[in-house]
């Protein structure tokens, strides 16, 4: 096996366990040394140090596999171990006569950086990131197929994030036949999933549990959900006894997907949606004086990179800040931030400086995370990606 060596005082991070070798720690690398091939990790000192693989085009240019000297990575049963330990985990968990959808495989927090794999139902969704997991493709389709007996298996390799392992963008179907719809359920709630065409792999199965925490503050108001996508945080909104949902939306597409939703739990007179920009909406809402008991931000990723970082917070205090503009006395904000880089702290703060500019005091009611089945590895915070606060605006 190829070795690779850090640079004096460079190894810390490995020896905390954390996933990621980036380029500007590495001394030197092994002649012949191809992109995806399997490297074993030393400090400058050659003292081993864990075993990943390799990918020189891009700037995260080891993702770490093992720490151990002895586990043979190149081994089928090693992906079998780890899926399996992965996959049991959540079957284990979840009544799927409740919620039948939820994530199976989540990255460098399951320890197989680079795949993502979620369930709908019957039908299992595949996301490989990274180059090195690609060489795994095989296998990984052969053990779900054989584990899980899924009625359909789609790939969803089609983020931008690929581009930089130097891959193409992949979509399409690997078994079975898809439905242009696949029907799921939800803490009992049904969902319709576009799964070739929606976000993520067709479904924010992320925010499922905070989605159950809005049911204990809606009832009898009038509530506005901005950036609402397939519309699953009103849905339980109506079922929590709202009066009225408005919902801010920018894609058409998921406009139409969410009515069809509604109908599917019954719903009807007590939805509106609003197709546009949200922080267009916003200040239109304020300058006509609308008023909402609760609102709910969820709004896509601000902050993709480090270098983001700024704007990113910007964009979080305005839309928060327009918010609290059209909430009432005592009225009740819920506010998500997706992005990795930003931690809680700094999403707190921008929240502060929001209220600040909008003359309100704010109470943070509850911190919301994460689900079970997309865990955080303590040497890896950059899985704990999903922040949220509850917050009462006076």
């Amino acid at each position: 096996m190829k070795k690779v060596y850090l640079k004096k005082g460079r190894r810390k991070s490995v020896l905390l366990r954390h996933p990621w070798i980036f380029s500007g720690a590495i001394e030197k690398i092994d002649r012949n040394v191809n992109p995806g091939d399997i490297v074993e990790v030393y400090d400058y000192k050659g003292n081993f140090l864990a075993k990943g693989y390799i990918n020189p085009k891009s700037q995260i240019t080891i993702r770490i596999l093992s720490w151990d000297k002895e586990e043979d990575v190149t081994d089928d049963k090693f992906i079998s171990k780890r899926l399996k330990s992965a996959i049991d985990m959540r079957l284990n968990y979840f009544d799927q006569s409740v919620t039948n959808a939820f994530r199976l495989v989540n990255s460098e927090a399951d320890l197989l950086p680079g795949l993502i794999v979620d369930k709908y139902n019957d039908t299992v969704v595949l996301q490989i990131l990274t180059l090195g997991m690609e060489q795994f493709r095989d296998k990984i389709v052969k053990f779900l197929l054989e584990y899980l007996s899924p009625k359909c298996i789609y790939e969803r390799s089609d983020t931008s994030v690929r581009k930089k392992e130097g891959l193409s963008l992949k979509k399409g179907l690997i078994y079975g036949e898809l439905p242009d719809l696949v029907e799921i359920v939800e803490n009992g709630l049904p969902f319709l999933v576009d799964i070739r065409n929606g976000q993520k792999t067709g479904f924010y199965l992320d925010q499922r549990d905070n989605r159950k925490e809005l049911l204990l503050f809606c009832k009898n108001k009038r509530i506005l959900n901005c950036f609402s996508y397939t519309g699953a945080f009103s849905v339980y909104a109506i079922k929590g006894g709202a009066k009225h949902v408005v919902n801010v939306e920018f894609s058409h597409s998921a406009i139409k997907l969410a009515e069809k939703i509604m109908e599917l739990n019954g719903i009807e007179k007590t939805q509106e949606f609003i197709e546009g920009d949200a922080f267009h909406i916003l200040r239109n809402m304020k300058k006509r004086k609308e008023r909402f008991d609760l609102i709910i931000l969820d709004p896509p990723k601000f902050a993709h990179t480090q270098g983001k970082l700024e704007n990113a917070l910007r964009g979080y205090k305005d839309i928060n800040l327009q918010a609290m503009h059209l909430i009432n006395p005592g009225g009740i904000l819920f506010t998500f931030s997706c992005s990795g880089a930003i931690s809680l702290e700094m999403f707190s703060k921008t929240i502060t400086w929001a209220a600040m500019d909008a003359k309100r005091h704010v109470q943070v009611l509850k911190r919301l995370t994460q689900p079970l089945d997309h865990p955080y590895l303590t040497s890896f915070l950059e899985s704990e990606y999903l922040k949220g606060l509850i917050c009462k605006v006076i």
